[in-house]
């Protein structure tokens, strides 16, 4: 907490003042961080109208956010507090809401009942996270464009078989 009150150029006391402990503080970033994923895919599902297009952005949100030199994305996905109820909640937030984002369209475009297109969305943003971490650490010589290409080519050529409506 002296590092981090330092780094904010506040007194430790303040500091306490908004955040009783380092659970609290970690919390607030995780949600924060959470926040941006979500709101990153729901940008990327509005735009455009091209679903191919749609699935290329959406996939490359996960790669861009663990790319980024913030490094947030270990609070995320990387964190030793996953067993601490509120942080659980949080990073299964992340699945839940982006996954949510992507039924919607799922469903809105094919017809496809709500359960089954949420657990299609759940597969795709699945895809995109662990992917994403894997690329970050073992996936060598892959630029990060590329890598998330690679992955969007695979969900798309998935998820564009499916019919925009019953009629096919």
């Amino acid at each position: 907490m002296d590092d981090i009150a330092e780094r904010a150029g506040v007194s430790k006391p303040v500091l306490y003042q908004h955040f009783p402990g380092k659970l609290d503080l970690y919390l607030a970033l995780l949600d924060r961080s959470c926040d941006a994923i979500i709101e990153n895919t729901r940008e990327a599902l509005e735009s455009t109208q091209d679903n191919r297009q749609r699935v290329e952005a959406t996939i490359a949100v996960f790669y861009d956010y663990v790319a980024s030199d913030s490094g947030a994305f270990r609070l995320v996905f990387e964190s030793d507090l996953t067993n601490e109820p509120a942080v659980r909640e949080q990073v299964e937030r992340v699945t839940t809401e982006t996954a949510a984002l992507v039924a919607g369209v799922i469903h809105e475009d094919t017809g496809l009942p709500d359960e089954q297109s949420r657990l299609l969305a759940v597969s795709l943003v699945g895809m995109a996270q662990v992917s994403a971490r894997f690329w970050l650490t073992e996936a060598g010589g892959l630029s990060r464009p590329d890598a998330a290409a690679l992955v969007a080519g695979l969900a798309w050529r998935g998820i564009g078989g499916y019919p925009r409506t019953d009629e096919h």
